[in-house]
């Protein structure tokens, strides 16, 4: 299994506080693991991440709004996701779950009724879904108006953006895509990705780090970054990873992963719109 070390106790301040009603986009909760205990099939182990840590982390960043994110050491036990979203309060948080093509209506209906707002494809670590599920599960949530995120390896992608135009539900692509910093300008995965953006009915996060390839601060990965905004702001959200499972030496801070943000892009009407109204749209929080 994937070592993992724990995220950092202190948090960086970062040069700006985030706007009023910013939702972190993409963080995960676990442990303790008598509790809540993780599947054998699982690709890591992860330290307990508890709602008050996270929380320490996010008021230093000046977050009210939360994501919590199905990790695939749970598998498809949803409880620990589900139990953060009632932890954390409806008015400030929302979760994606993993469920599969046999999932029933009235599982999904107690789901959305408890804040939960998609699903997630997970097949870059062992424990996820597996693809071939896809258009089953997309003809089951519709009903409840989710969206599927996808983190997928970047090879599935010619054989996938054709099925995933032709879904009846939006598909969040997860950490830039899964495309590295290295991802050339014209990459027809990229471009087929952006055009899907274009259309309306795809979104990404804008979670930088893991598609470096040079390491802290990343700054490699600003170009690929920069063209998801500068096509479409609109279509993008943003996330912390919060608590950066599977990493073995370096922890980032995320002080400096928000300052990174920031510095992708120096209209404050932008960053607004990716981080509080895009979010308020996708994961269907009450108006401010």
């Amino acid at each position: 299994m994937l070592p993992c070390i724990p995220p950092r106790d202190e948090t960086k301040a970062p040069k700006a506080k985030a706007p009023a009603l910013s939702c972190d986009c993409h963080m995960h909760i676990f442990g303790p693991e008598a509790d809540y205990p993780y599947s054998q099939q699982r690709g890591f182990t992860p330290p307990d991440a508890s709602p008050q840590a996270y929380w320490r982390m996010a008021d230093t960043l000046g977050f009210q709004r939360a994501v919590i994110v199905q990790a695939s050491v749970y598998g498809w036990d949803n409880r620990r996701t589900v139990q953060a979203v009632e932890e954390f309060g409806r008015e400030r948080a929302r979760g994606i779950v993993m469920v599969n093509a046999d999932v029933d209506r009235q599982t999904l209906s107690d789901l959305n009724d408890r804040g939960i707002r998609g699903t997630r494809f997970i097949t870059t670590i062992s424990g996820g879904p597996t693809i071939d599920n896809l258009p089953g599960v997309a003809a089951k949530i519709a009903e409840f108006g989710w969206h599927i995120e996808m983190y997928v390896p970047r090879n599935l992608w010619p054989e996938l953006l054709p099925v995933v135009a032709d879904l009846p539900v939006p598909v969040v692509f997860d950490h830039l895509g899964g495309l590295s910093a290295e991802t050339d300008e014209n990459d027809p995965d990229l471009l087929g990705i952006l055009r899907l953006l274009e259309s309306g009915k795809c979104w990404v996060k804008l979670c930088g780090y893991r598609a470096s390839l040079t390491g802290h601060p990343y700054d490699d990965v600003t170009p690929l970054v920069t063209r998801y905004i500068s096509t479409a702001p609109e279509r993008c959200v943003w996330g912390t990873d919060w608590p950066h499972t599977t990493l073995a030496d370096y922890m980032p801070d995320d002080g400096d992963l928000f300052d990174q943000f920031c510095g992708w892009t120096s209209d404050e009407a932008v960053r607004t719109r990716i981080l509080v109204d895009n979010p308020a749209e996708l994961y269907h929080f009450p108006p401010a």
